[in-house]
């Protein structure tokens, strides 16, 4: 018989992951997984290691097709990060995710600002009373703008 395991639902959170294709999402993802100590190296959307890019078409093209929920821990909490897709083909599959959440990430290009999907995604969760914090990501590339990207 399986060890039955118990955790406090108060102690659970699911946390979506919601952007623009390329914003950083999945980078984002795994930076999380790795600073809790999950992973112990970071995996790379690029070279196809991501752990949230399972599907063997996501690792040839680079992107998210399917959400992707992986666990952690956090300050006694169980964390539930649900990676979502950023094309505007997945819109669907981002719109299924956000009836499970409990809060969402918006991750934002500082160099692309905010784009199509990442203002279709922000209505989403509005529709589905999902609290968000956005994260300005890229930061450190060429063209990288702060003020455009919050304003």
């Amino acid at each position: 018989m399986a060890k039955k395991s118990t955790f406090d639902l108060n102690k659970v959170r699911n946390i979506g992951i919601i952007a623009h294709i390329d914003a950083g999402k999945t980078t984002v993802t795994e930076r999380v997984l790795y600073y809790t100590g999950m992973v112990h190296r970071i995996g790379e959307v690029h070279d196809g290691a991501a752990t949230t890019d399972y599907m063997e078409q996501e690792r040839e093209r680079g992107i998210t097709i399917t959400s992707a929920a992986v666990t952690t821990s956090w300050a006694g909490h169980q964390v539930n990060i649900i990676d979502t897709p950023g094309h505007v083909d997945f819109t669907a599959e981002v719109q299924r995710s956000l009836r499970v959440l409990d809060g969402g990430v918006a991750v934002f290009d500082s160099v692309a600002g905010v784009e199509p999907q990442s203002e279709t995604v922000w209505r989403q969760a509005s529709e589905y009373n999902v609290p968000r914090m956005c994260f300005i990501n890229k930061m450190d590339r060429t063209g990288a703008n702060f003020e455009r990207t919050v304003s």
